[in-house]
């Protein structure tokens, strides 16, 4: 007798009622991506020179595009494909600080961004020539960018151990608890502690300021922009989220639609640039709460966990501009010291991949130490020379003929669904 499939027996056999796990799984792939690193963000935003308006408008048009690209591309594809902003970018811009041009060169570099990423969808060539650099490069230059935000809480704790110390002790016992609600944990005693300082001080909040409000900047377009910000945010966005994007929803057994997600989060990035955005990504870590069991037993139903975090986000946008208020009333220090936390665990896997072969790690640790250096040339960041530098001594020491098959290959795609590649 021939064996009925799964999803025939459930709708066959088992009470059509209405299973509500997709729909919790996206509420917390929503709020788990947001609440993690919205501090991150506000932190890159205002290195580069946003004003507290501007990064709360950039908070907002990430928001609102990555809400609605998740909407779109879930309704098209019926896959649990999710996006998120790029929290290794905004870790970059912390790192990278003014560009010469200011806010309006660094909201130019968003838009080159944007058109690069859409680009990447769209031609082939552009990806193959992304593949070609050595992944422990990138993860290394992310790393050192990283370095200087992942020691703000530890260097809070000397300047205001008392506001800090409770976050760092929270997210320290979420991280054996909890370790997925470790960093909104963390978040939620940085707000109550915010609270008592303010209250303790008599400020008062304007009502007004707790009202979202996009803010248009006309962009401007400078060649230091351009090499300081916008090829370190691709390749960074590339690298370290697009493609262990894919990776993630691969291993549960989903293809991304590739040049759809590309088009999308590019086409995302260049409209919110001008009131802030800086980029917006497939989602990787967060990711497997919408394609995972956790979303469903029925594999065909969990892209409503996307969907549901796309409208989560929405949501979720009504109220960036009053958490970013209350932020800016915090005390100095305690924006980069939540951030900071947020962005260990992505330091630690930076560090590792960037390492990961013994035979082939000094020009990875000169790209990490030129990254970290904060070294600024010709009005161009530390990112960029970091990578160059890492490049050309990879290319001094490593002989053609002893590099692995993966540093040659370049990213394969299946059926136009993307790149293959490890998850970082």
């Amino acid at each position: 007798m021939a064996k009925s499939s799964p999803l025939k027996s459930h709708q066959a056999g088992q009470p059509s009622g209405f299973d509500s796990r997709p729909v919790v799984a996206g509420i917390v792939t929503a709020l788990v991506g947001f609440t993690s690193s919205f501090a991150v963000v506000l932190a890159g935003l205002k290195a580069v020179g946003a004003d507290p308006a501007q990064a709360a408008s950039g908070l907002l048009a990430l928001t609102l595009a990555v809400g609605v690209g998740v909407l779109l591309l879930t309704w098209r594809s019926k896959v649990p494909v999710t996006l998120a902003w790029s929290t290794p970018g905004a870790a970059l811009l912390a790192a990278s600080g003014t560009a010469d041009g200011g806010w309006p060169a660094a909201v130019g570099a968003f838009i080159a961004t944007g058109i690069l990423i859409a680009l990447t969808g769209l031609v082939p060539s552009l990806g193959r020539l992304m593949s070609r650099i050595p992944t422990t490069l990138a993860q290394a230059m992310l790393a050192g960018v990283l370095l200087q935000l992942c020691l703000a809480p530890f260097k809070a704790l000397g300047s205001v151990p008392l506001f800090v110390a409770p976050v760092i002790v929270c997210w320290l016992l979420m991280m054996k608890f909890a370790p997925r609600w470790a960093i909104p944990a963390a978040l939620l005693v940085a707000l109550g502690v915010i609270g008592i300082s303010i209250a303790a001080g008599g400020s008062g909040l304007g009502a007004g300021s707790f009202l979202p409000a996009p803010v248009w900047t006309t962009p401007t377009f400078s060649l230091q922009a351009m090499a300081g910000i916008a090829l370190p945010l691709f390749v960074v966005t590339m690298a370290s989220q697009n493609v262990p994007g894919v990776a993630v929803l691969r291993s549960f057994g989903f293809e991304t639609p590739w040049r759809p997600s590309m088009l999308v989060t590019g086409a995302g990035t260049v409209l919110g640039a001008p009131f802030g955005g800086h980029a917006i990504n497939l989602a990787a870590l967060s990711a497997a709460l919408a394609a995972s069991e956790e979303a469903g037993s029925d594999r065909s139903r969990r892209w409503v966990a996307g969907f549901t975090s796309g409208l989560a986000y929405l949501v979720l946008a009504a109220f960036s501009a009053a958490l970013v208020t209350v932020v800016n009333a915090a005390p100095a220090g305690m924006l980069e010291a939540v951030a900071g936390l947020a962005l260990l665990g992505t330091l630690a896997a930076a560090v590792s991949s960037a390492l990961a072969d013994a035979e082939d790690r000094i020009a990875p640790s000169v790209t990490f130490l030129m990254a970290a250096s904060g070294l600024a040339f010709a009005g161009i960041g530390s990112a960029f020379w970091a990578l160059l530098a890492g490049l050309a001594v990879r290319s001094l020491l490593v002989q053609r003929g002893d590099r692995s098959p993966a540093d040659e290959k370049p990213v394969r795609t299946v059926r136009g669904s993307g790149p293959r590649g490890p998850v970082r």
